[in-house]
């Protein structure tokens, strides 16, 4: 394998590039609220209302049981009463580490906005009504790649896969209601939770939020 030589012109052009616009929203720490999920759902609602692309995308961290991490990019499903809840099959490897090492974190970042938010906590099962509630709620498509796909493993012919969504499909249309056992909703239930605004002079604005006790002590970070 040859590996690329250390490269000045992509370092300069890494320089280059604009990060944080001037215009920004206002965050002022003094006001936020108690709890963390009142300002995460004041500042997504911004979001979406600003127009920014894929507002619920997050990049959800997770450890296998040899503590090796791994990331991915996946959607906020909902916030009920203090948890961000995704969905995913717990055969894949995010399901598996999951069970391995229910210790997760998870990020969103809102570019058009300069904004970013940090949680890490468990990441617990929410229950089989919750799963069934979530999957029959997913748009048919999406129901037959759950059906269809055996998430993360190795796909030695793409015919295979063909194969699987037209069976999955036929199975769905006799049985509409039908949910699959690995199909799991998560809920993040963070003890800790970050809010950062940057800032174009790189004076970032940082709150954080971290349970002691079973009470959110919010602090404001150096940037």
């Amino acid at each position: 394998m040859v590996v690329p030589a250390d490269d000045e012109e992509i370092r300069e052009r890494l320089r280059e590039l604009r990060v944080f616009d001037p215009e920004r929203p206002d965050f002022d720490t003094e006001a936020a609220p108690d709890h963390p999920a009142e300002l995460f759902h004041a500042w997504l609602i911004e979001a979406i209302d600003a127009g920014v692309q894929a507002p619920h995308a997050m990049t959800l961290g997770t450890v296998d049981q040899d503590g090796r991490p791994s990331t991915r990019v996946l959607l906020l499903k909902g916030l009920d009463d203090g948890r961000w809840q995704f969905a995913t099959s717990r055969d894949s490897r995010k399901g598996r580490e999951i069970t391995a090492t229910s210790w997760g974190a998870a990020t969103f970042y809102w570019r058009e906005q300069s904004r970013q938010v940090r949680l890490r906590g468990r990441i617990l099962d929410a229950g089989a009504e919750a799963a069934a509630r979530d999957f029959l709620a997913r748009p048919v498509d999406a129901r037959v790649e759950a059906f269809a796909g055996r998430q993360s493993e190795v796909l030695d012919d793409a015919a295979d896969l063909e194969t699987a969504a037209d069976a999955a499909r036929r199975r769905l249309e006799d049985q509409p209601d039908l949910v699959p056992d690995h199909w799991t909703l998560y809920h993040l239930v963070p003890d800790e939770v970050e809010f950062w605004q940057g800032d174009a002079t790189r004076r970032h604005v940082r709150l954080r939020y971290r349970l002691a006790d079973g009470v959110w002590v919010r602090e404001t970070l150096w940037p």
